[in-house]
């Protein structure tokens, strides 16, 4: 159909709103709560537009032929600043990581405030999650992701008027619902009413104390991601300059969280195959995410005995930082500190559980990693490469791709087939579970017999997957849309392709690696000679195992 937009006739597209039109056309509209992966609700009615004379929102309208399209008009530009001054009185980007409202307060051209805030919420402080209503301006995007992507519900709009609010159910704290500290509501936050619970101080503190040995473990996903906190593209892998500056942050020794995934695989595809021959619970379900966790404790009581039993990676590291390296390094366990570096909001819930006996002291997450950077005065962009420790940090391209979703999958199902058939697969890259659909599925045969798999990503798909669970032996679930890459706790982004570009540098570092399947790890293999023993022995069972819980979801 043919619309005017700014005096111009352009052709556009039916059932396209306004918004994506103008874009497309090379105009700027600004918005704050449209994001592109929910539907629109148009509650902030920062993106308006005329239409026939009339002021619409251009996120949630669709022109009909011939309608007349202005952007820049000054009763537009009026509108905007309106409904901006009476949400954000003052918003607060003194920070470096500026948030989105920052940004759409400059684009329609905001001055000084003329509105007081008026808003006295106490901030909710969870173990992974704040909240800070003082700071909300009702967008909704939280709750449309907690619902849509997530499928979770914990959150939503109570009250009206002036005293509408966003809440956890039954005006809850967080941390009494069936909220899976996922931190997809951070990341979708544009304003910092929600972010991660800092261990920043804590870590700070230990590093200070002459008398504490501290060691870090980093998680694949951050070596993808870190750099963007730094003005890198996206996409660019920083491993080497992360090692580097955590040293310089004063870290004793650098660990790689992928020997930790190393060491899950054994443990876990063990399980697989051990479950396959004597008739297990099927399907395993893989349990290196903590937001999967909470959900199925929470809605999925009935999964606990298909779950693994294997610990997530940073946490059976943690637990042979204390043992294995202790004993090597002569070191007191008590007086060793571990500090994991996570993409995940969640793991700092999951460090917590009383029921891990977990052997990590705090989480920082890839956000609070550049803050400690900073403060530190470390210039990370002109830093060396350097390598992990090499007591805990060799590690296979089957640990790196854990960061994505299908990627503790696929790095399982590389060292099954050896451990069930003495081969190797002969094309170990397994597409069928690769990319960012949101419900994967494929099949191998071990020793004869066909053997389904399926991954999902994203709460909702998750549900979607539990419907239809029966079908397969082996599940993996991810929280985060993309998996890890996409986790709560990573540099907040705005292009959909950002995820993908980093989904690519974790492949291509598997690529690149010398080793690629977990049981080549000489680590590993050195792990299991001197102190565990084999994959699934007593000694295993007691320092990489665990259990989990039923939790109630009101």
């Amino acid at each position: 159909m043919k619309i005017k937009l700014n005096n111009n006739e352009i052709e556009a597209a039916e059932g396209k709103s306004l918004l994506d039109i103008c874009r497309e056309n090379g105009i700027n509209v600004p918005t704050l709560c449209y994001h592109a992966s929910m539907t629109p609700e148009a509650r902030c009615r920062v993106c308006l537009v005329e239409m026939d004379g009339k002021l619409v929102t251009s996120c949630s309208t669709r022109p009909r032929e011939g309608a007349k399209i202005v952007t820049n008009s000054e009763r537009v530009m009026k509108a905007r600043r309106l409904n901006m001054e009476l949400m954000v009185p003052e918003p607060s980007c003194k920070r470096e990581d500026d948030y989105e409202v920052c940004q759409t307060y400059k684009e329609v051209g905001m001055g000084n405030a003329r509105f007081s805030q008026i808003k006295d919420y106490k901030p909710d402080l969870g173990a992974a999650v704040i909240r800070d209503n003082n700071k909300c301006i009702n967008c909704g995007r939280c709750v449309k992701v907690c619902a849509e992507i997530q499928g979770v519900y914990a959150i939503d709009f109570a009250s009206r008027a002036h005293n509408e609010h966003v809440t956890p159910y039954w005006e809850n704290h967080l941390a009494d619902v069936a909220c899976i500290r996922c931190g997809q509501c951070i990341l979708n936050c544009p304003v910092g009413a929600i972010s991660e619970r800092s261990h920043i101080e804590e870590v700070v503190s230990a590093l200070d104390d002459k008398g504490r040995h501290v060691v870090v473990q980093i998680a694949p996903s951050i070596r993808a991601a870190l750099g963007e906190l730094f003005g890198m593209p996206v996409g660019t892998l920083v491993t080497g300059k992360t090692v580097a500056a955590l040293r310089r942050c004063g870290f004793a020794k650098v660990f790689d969280v992928d020997l930790g995934a190393d060491m899950t695989i054994m443990e876990e595809a063990s399980e697989l195959l051990r479950r396959l021959e004597n008739g297990g619970t099927l399907p395993m379900i893989t349990t290196c995410c903590p937001g999967w966790i909470l959900m199925m404790e929470f809605f999925y009581h009935d999964l606990i005995g298909n779950m693994s039993t294997c610990k997530s990676p940073h946490e059976m590291l943690g637990m042979l930082i204390k043992t294995y390296y202790a004993k090597k390094a002569g070191i007191d366990p008590k007086k060793i500190t571990v500090v994991s570096i996570m993409p995940c909001t969640a793991k700092k819930f999951e460090s917590t559980r009383p029921e891990m006996e977990s052997g990590v002291d705090y989480v920082l997450t890839t956000r609070e990693l550049g803050r400690l950077i900073k403060m530190k005065k470390v210039d990370f962009a002109s830093l060396p490469d350097e390598e992990f420790d090499p007591a805990l940090g060799i590690s296979t391209g089957a640990g790196v791709i854990f960061g994505a979703t299908g990627g503790v999958m696929e790095a399982a199902l590389r060292t099954a087939h050896f451990l069930a058939t003495g081969k190797e697969l002969e094309k170990i890259e397994v597409n069928e579970i690769r990319g960012m659909k949101g419900v994967k599925e494929g099949k191998i045969v071990l020793n004869g017999k066909e053997i389904r798999f399926a991954a999902a990503h994203g709460g909702a798909n998750a549900r979607k997957l539990m419907e239809q669970r029966d079908k397969y032996h082996f599940i993996e679930i991810m929280a985060c849309p993309g998996g890890c890459i996409g986790g709560g706790g990573q540099p907040i982004y705005r292009d959909p392709d950002t995820l993908r570009k980093r989904t690519e540098a974790l492949y291509s570092a598997d690529r690149a690696s010398k080793l690629r399947m977990s049981h080549q790890n000489p680590v590993v293999q050195q792990i299991y000679k001197e102190m565990l023993g084999k994959p699934l022995s007593e000694k295993a069972e007691e320092l990489l195992h665990t259990h989990y819980v039923k939790r109630d979801r009101f």
